[in-house]
């Protein structure tokens, strides 16, 4: 496996993750990519705001 890809296991409600589910499929991704899509936009927003964040890596 790609050392740069990191599992993480997340736990949320059924219902939500359902509709959530049904969000991604409508945008032609899967649920792990649309995660993956949010988490960009949000990190994008955060820099745009604070500065870019350093990292380790």
């Amino acid at each position: 496996m790609d050392d740069k890809l990191l599992r993480y296991t997340l736990r949320v409600d059924r219902l939500l993750f359902q509709k959530f589910r049904y969000i991604a499929e409508s945008e032609g991704r899967s649920a792990n990519k649309e995660i993956e899509q949010y988490l960009k936009r949000r990190v994008a927003e955060y820099e745009a705001t604070n500065g870019k964040i350093e990292t380790n890596k």
